[in-house]
């Protein structure tokens, strides 16, 4: 809190001199410019930040039916963290592993991973970056940081417009303060003017700092808050390490949206940024504190695992989290229900999440493949090519499927759900063969009929939409 405090400081000091060099004795006006821009800012920021970020990174939502069990963990964390409302769960397509929460409160929040993440973790690690990811939603770190984002982002625009107008209105400016303030104009006017540089320059600098500390504090919270969610600090410290050494580097990642991911999106593999100028703690402080926790899991560990681990007295857990701590013993792995790593598997599912997102069709051949058919399949035939069967292409549903992505396209919206279709006209839907069969309603919804279905006529569970079903022999 008192960084924060701080920030806002420096943001009413920069708009008062400002106000004072521009036109001397109005630097209360200076002041409540500052004040309304960082207001307006801010309440775009409150409801529409998520937004903003999601669509920034290139997020898509996705259902339950995608990826039973990104949230099944989802909604275990819900429940640990006693959160009122399960968050929205979105797909980042990027082959970097990195995750984000955003939204303004529990009640409106989501969880953001990308594909990377769900092709190299295990269950347990993906468990502990939700748990990380939920404990920035309880703790409200999202809008805390959105606001001193804003902050920041107020005193650079105040600091740009000033540096800018004073290089090339200069001369009036000094004009207008001699004639106000007779011969002693002069004087006063470069002392003000100097101060006014020196500010413009320092105070960006000196907020961007604050504001990367505000990050990094809120991130070793949030590490703690994971440990005690899962009782299981391993998850999280393996996850990092894991997340560490990823090479790839996220497309879409950028400095402004950089403190909200779980590790910098912008880092290089192996390098160690200098802590002032970074956005998160070093992952490996992080990973040496988490697998100091002994005994039972609480924010006291925590808190003694910290100062072992970095040699210093003083932590970082606030003394309300402090005061309300609730030792839990640490979980055990679970043998039984342990989930070895298959990254070929793994690699495999983060590729048909991501063809479901796009609007592809499943075709399922007798022989065990799926095909994947693009939005925009022409033909209505297919060959297999591991059992060379000619298989029917159900042509109307991969047109459906077409037709939503261009007109959601066309809205700016590909990342929306698509529960909008309504209960239309029937979706005509031809059935070859009696095996396994896989399709999708117009409004995203995957169906799948068993060698056992008969009926010549589904309702999807969506959006009510009636699906006549011809069955043809092959």
């Amino acid at each position: 809190m008192v960084l924060v405090v701080l920030v806002a400081a420096l943001l009413l000091v920069l708009g008062y001199v400002i106000g004072e060099v521009v036109a001397p004795g109005a630097g209360i006006i200076g002041l409540g410019v500052a004040l309304l821009l960082w207001v307006i800012m801010s309440l775009t920021a409150y409801y529409q930040g998520g937004k903003i970020l999601l669509a920034a990174s290139g997020a898509r939502e996705i259902t339950h039916d995608d990826h039973p069990r990104l949230f099944n963990v989802v909604e275990e964390m819900k429940i640990a963290a006693a959160l009122p409302k399960m968050p929205k769960v979105y797909i980042i397509d990027d082959m970097a592993m990195n995750a984000f929460a955003t939204g303004r409160s529990p009640d409106n929040a989501a969880v953001a991973v990308t594909a990377g993440l769900l092709a190299r973790l295990n269950r347990d690690e993906l468990q502990g970056v939700i748990a990380h990811e939920m404990s920035h939603i309880l703790n409200r770190d999202v809008l805390l940081m959105s606001m001193v984002g804003v902050m920041l982002g107020t005193i650079v625009i105040i600091s740009e417009v000033f540096l800018r107008s004073l290089w090339y209105g200069a001369g009036s400016s000094s004009r207008r303060y001699r004639s106000s303030r007779g011969r002693g104009g002069n004087q006063a006017q470069a002392i003000m003017v100097i101060v006014a540089i020196v500010l413009a320059i320092l105070v960006p600098i000196l907020a961007q700092l604050i504001y990367f500390a505000v990050s990094r504090r809120r991130e070793y919270l949030a590490d703690a808050n994971a440990a005690v969610l899962t009782r299981y600090p391993e998850g999280l410290a393996s996850a990092l390490e894991a997340i560490s050494g990823d090479r790839h580097v996220l497309a879409k990642g950028n400095k402004a949206t950089a403190p909200m991911y779980i590790a910098n999106p912008l880092r290089k593999a192996g390098k160690r940024a200098a802590s002032l100028t970074s956005t998160h703690p070093p992952i490996e402080e992080r990973v040496r504190i988490l697998r100091t926790i002994t005994g039972n899991v609480s924010y006291q560990q925590y808190e003694a695992a910290w100062q072992k681990a970095a040699g210093k007295k003083a932590g970082h857990m606030p003394a309300s989290v402090l005061g309300a701590d609730k030792p839990a013993p640490m979980r055990k792995r679970d043998t039984r229900v342990v989930e070895k790593k298959d990254p070929r598997r793994q690699l495999r599912e983060a590729g048909d999440l991501l063809r479901k997102v796009n609007r592809f069709v499943f075709l399922p051949c007798v022989c065990g493949l799926r095909i994947k058919l693009p939005p925009d399949f022409k033909r209505d035939h297919v060959k297999c090519p591991k059992c060379g069967r000619r298989l029917a292409v159900p042509v109307a549903q991969v047109a459906a499927v077409a037709t939503l992505a261009d007109k959601l396209t066309e809205e700016g919206q590909p990342g929306a759900k698509t529960a909008t279709a309504g209960p239309s006209a029937p979706l005509e839907i031809t059935r070859r063969g009696t095996g396994w069969m896989s399709f999708k309603c117009s409004c995203g919804m995957t169906h799948n009929l068993a060698p056992s279905y008969k009926a010549k006529q589904a309702t999807c569970r969506q959006c009510g939409r009636k699906i006549n079903i011809r069955y043809m022999d092959r």
